[in-house]
């Protein structure tokens, strides 16, 4: 998914100007490119978990293409595969080697779990010629915790990896219409949304706990969480907001996010970590304001107290009391709307990110003609 996700944009922009390979874990299946773009794509077998020898074999093969193809560059992106091509990549000598970090596992671990992970982090930033990442606040948290010199990472544009498609994120009435007849709810209603998996990190079941307090106060509003399932907690779910079922509403995964942004007045994103959180971004070009975690990177998405609240991480009664100021105020509620896509389509839009990045390799490789030259 990261591929179409997040850097599709960069990758059509980057082949207009570089001969460009695309190396992942089922890429071919995942990123379809036209014959006229000129995009070489090699899969390579990159497990998500942890597996010593598998690990091995993804290193291995992506040492033999680095050293066969003699590339100029390679840039990574998510923390299996930045691990690896990192580390392959200053094994055969690549001159140009970029990360992008989207945020860090480790950041809610602890002890020596926390202490691995960030060893790991430390590898992938010793590796790496340059650095990036989505969100101003992640930069100065990966300096405080002495991950990389602030002088080698740096922030395209006012953060996310590649902005919002403003064309496809938008209010659109009639996929609002058609999204609450299926769910059956009435116009007038107000939906909180959560769109995203569902793991321990993302905070759900914080949020399900919240609305919970808060259902009978508010018998106009719903709460839709859509996304996949990716640690069975469904059920939990549900068994508490049982007392407020008809007010509850569980989609699975969807390839039209935007219809439910479109259907939603509210966004809920209460996680313990984000590297920047980009579907606030999305929900913000969509006239949706935000209810989020005060968290690094999600700071940077949502302008607390403009474009939306903020609470802090893992404080149900913080979520409570956001949810009832949002869904009582409807004029708090539309004068956020308004400045949550005015600030999207301004500073978000992916046409300022995608320009960034041409920047970014501009200069890049601007500079590295300079050393060789000296």
């Amino acid at each position: 998914m990261s591929l179409n996700v997040f850097m599709r944009p960069h990758i059509e922009m980057l082949a207009q100007d570089y001969d460009l390979t695309l190396i992942a874990n089922g890429v071919a299946n995942e990123f379809v490119v036209s014959n006229e773009s000129g995009v070489k794509i090699m899969p390579v077998a990159i497990a998500r978990d942890i597996n010593l020898i598998h690990d091995l074999k993804a290193l291995l093969s992506l040492a033999g293409i680095f050293r066969r193809e003699k590339f100029d560059a390679v840039h990574s992106i998510t923390p299996k595969a930045g691990l690896l091509s990192m580390v392959a990549a200053t094994l055969t000598r690549t001159p140009v080697r970029v990360h992008t970090f989207t945020g860090q596992v480790w950041a809610t671990k602890s002890g020596w779990v926390r202490e691995g992970l960030k060893a790991l982090d430390r590898l992938i930033a010793w590796c790496a010629t340059s650095l990036l990442t989505d969100s101003p606040s992640q930069r100065a948290f990966l300096i405080q915790e002495k991950i990389v010199a602030p002088e080698k990472i740096r922030v395209l544009g006012y953060g996310s990896v590649a902005g919002v498609d403003v064309n496809r994120f938008k209010p659109n009435a009639n996929a609002r219409q058609q999204i609450r007849s299926e769910l059956h709810i009435g116009e007038s209603e107000v939906v909180c949304l959560y769109l995203g998996r569902l793991n321990p990190d993302k905070g759900v079941q914080d949020l399900a706990l919240a609305f919970a307090q808060i259902a009978t106060q508010v018998p106009t509003a719903h709460l839709v969480i859509v996304g996949p399932d990716e640690a069975d907690m469904s059920t939990g779910i549900a068994q508490t907001l049982a007392a407020c079922s008809d007010q509850y509403h569980r989609v699975g995964f969807t390839n039209k996010p935007e219809d439910y942004m479109a259907a939603a007045d509210i966004f809920c994103l209460p996680s313990y970590r984000e590297g920047f959180g980009s579907v606030l971004i999305e929900a913000a070009a969509a006239g949706v304001p935000s209810l989020a975690s005060k968290i690094y990177g999600i700071t940077d998405a949502v302008d607390d107290g403009k474009t939306g609240i903020l609470h802090e991480p893992k404080q149900v009664e913080q979520i409570a009391q956001g949810l009832l100021t949002l869904i009582q105020n409807d004029h708090l509620r539309k004068s956020m709307a308004t400045q949550a896509q005015e600030r999207a389509y301004q500073l978000f839009g992916t046409a300022v990110l995608v320009e960034a990045m041409r920047d970014f390799y501009s200069q890049l490789f601007i500079s590295q003609s300079h050393e060789k030259a000296i």
